[in-house]
């Protein structure tokens, strides 16, 4: 997300790349700016303010909200992350060099709820059930 508001605030070929990304709306009330809306998509995510409290020059909270859920339903941030990789690997600007680390941190011998000592037994009654539609949550 991050990466895509540099790319949109950059007057480089990558903005060019990105912009028929963005969904026009063909008709319709006359839309606040795209890289208005997009920079506070990114402030509220680097600050965790809540949507209703995004200062006003990034245009009305409830656009921006909307926006970047739909943005985030139809993929376009994917789509953007997809093309910004492709271009940057076709430039050579990425070492697909992977480092995996598998540090194992263990905990204290009484953390776990074994029963052990009159403990309790570390076992409850609820029973988590998956979500028949995982994208919608």
């Amino acid at each position: 997300m991050v990466l895509w508001y540099v790319i949109m605030n950059s007057p480089t070929r990558e903005s060019e790349l990105l912009a028929p990304l963005i969904p026009r709306a063909a008709t319709g009330r006359p839309r606040v700016e795209d890289r208005q809306v997009v920079n506070g998509m990114v402030y509220k995510i680097r600050t965790g303010v809540s949507w209703r409290d995004l200062p006003e020059r990034y245009g009305p909270w409830k656009t921006v909200y909307t926006r970047f859920r739909r943005y985030a339903l139809d993929g376009v941030f994917t789509q953007a992350l997809q093309q910004i990789q492709a271009h940057a690997d076709a430039a050579g600007d990425i070492d697909w060099l992977v480092q995996i680390d598998s540090t194992i941190v263990r905990a204290h011998q009484h953390a776990a709820a074994t029963g052990r000592k009159g403990g309790g037994t570390g076992r409850t009654n609820r029973t988590i059930t998956p979500s028949a539609d995982p994208e919608a949550d």
